[in-house]
Parts: structure tokens; sequence; C-alpha cells
């Protein structure tokens, strides 16, 4: 894909590193990025309630506003079908994994938890564009869900982390099962958002770790010295 760029620098979602030997500013110091994490994706996940609350009152009007393939108006979905949710079942049932997943995409930084958030977004909503049935209204925060869940899954691969490999061994443990969501199931699931929200994770984690590949590359060929 054209996004998939030798350019990129994913070092620009590291955290910054004060200069000159400057001490991080207290408000840096303030929240360790555990808290951060949980309050922003607790946050999410409450704001996700609001608007199924709102869309109860509205009689379910919002929840139109989804992914419709192929649709000119439908593109629209792409920013808000993962907020919504067809009822509170669906959106019960995504909770719990919205809140673990979210908060360990998060804790490998906010801003790359953020970077790696959005991709799985637009990947995800797209694919499920490009791919669903005609007529159809795709909703559900599960692309996310799909999406960190594949992040986390290969991104250790990716950076050859020892740490995030293991991570993802235990995610991999406790939600692999939900992988089969990626196939054609029960009517009225989109298996194309689970898919490709899948595949925008995978981009993701392949991006992201594009600078620790770059070092992996330099130390492979090691110091040079010019005559």
């Amino acid at each position: 894909m054209w996004i998939m760029t030798s350019s990129f620098d994913s070092s620009r979602f590291d955290s910054p590193v004060p200069r000159g030997g400057a001490s991080p500013t207290p408000s840096s110091k303030s929240r360790p990025l555990w808290l951060q994490s949980a309050i922003l994706v607790g946050t999410f996940t409450m704001l996700l309630y609001v608007i199924e609350i709102v869309d109860v009152l509205s009689d379910e009007r919002l929840e139109q506003n989804g992914v419709e393939p192929r649709s000119i108006d439908g593109l629209w979905g792409i920013l808000f079908a993962p907020v919504l949710h067809d009822d509170w079942a669906h959106l019960v049932a995504n909770t719990v994994p919205l809140l673990i997943l979210g908060f360990l995409v998060l804790l490998s930084g906010i801003a790359r938890g953020l970077a790696a958030t959005g991709i799985v977004w637009v990947v995800g909503g797209l694919g499920t564009w490009l791919t669903g049935g005609s007529y159809s209204n795709h909703i559900g925060a599960s692309v996310l869900i799909f999406g960190w869940l594949a992040y986390l899954l290969v991104r250790g691969i990716f950076a050859r982390s020892l740490g995030q490999v293991l991570v993802g061994v235990v995610v991999f443990v406790v939600y692999g099962s939900l992988l089969w969501g990626v196939l054609p199931s029960a009517p009225g699931v989109s298996w194309q958002g689970h898919l490709f929200g899948a595949v925008g994770g995978v981009l993701a984690a392949w991006m992201l770790s594009a600078d620790a590949r770059k070092q992996r590359a330099q130390k492979a060929l090691g110091p040079q010295s010019f005559g």
C-alpha cells in the first residue's frame, strides 16, 4: 500500500528526551504511563456508553451512520463506525477486550499507541467499505479490538523485542480464539471489519517498528572505516 514507504520514521512516536541535561517537566512526571493509558482508554470507553445513550434517546438514528460499502455517503462511516453500536449487548460484549487491549497498546507509548489506533481505524474502515455487502451498515468497536489484537501479536516479531513477544503470547492465550472472527460467520456480524481491522493492526506494527528494523540493519553492517 502507498503508506508503506521506506522513508517512514517511526521514531517520531517515541517519547521526547530532554536535551542539555534538562530534567523532565513536573507535568511529564505527574502521571506514570500506565495511569495515562488507563485514563485514556477508560475515557474512550465511557464515551462509547454516552454515545449509545444518545443513540437510544434518538430512536437509534446515530447507528445509521456506519460504513456503507461502496457508497460515497458511506465513506463518512469510516470515521464514526467504531464508536457506534447496535444495542447495549453489542457494546457490553466489546467493553472488556476494548479496555484490556487498548490499555496494552497504549503502554508502548501514548503517541505510538494512538498512531497504531489511527492506522487500524482507517485501514479497517476503508477495507470494510471496499468489501462489505451492498446495502449493509457496519458499526462497532470490534474493528479496533481486532486491530489491537493483531498489533499486539506481531509487533514483537517485527521489532525483535522479547518483552513484546511475551506480551503477544499472553494476549494470544487469552484472546487468540477471537481470530476466528475474521472469517465469514453468523449473519449480522461484520467479519470484513474484523479482517481489515486485523490487517490494519499488522500494518501498524510493521510501520511503527521501522526504527527498530533500521537499527538492526545498522548493527548488522557494523562500523565502517574509510581510508
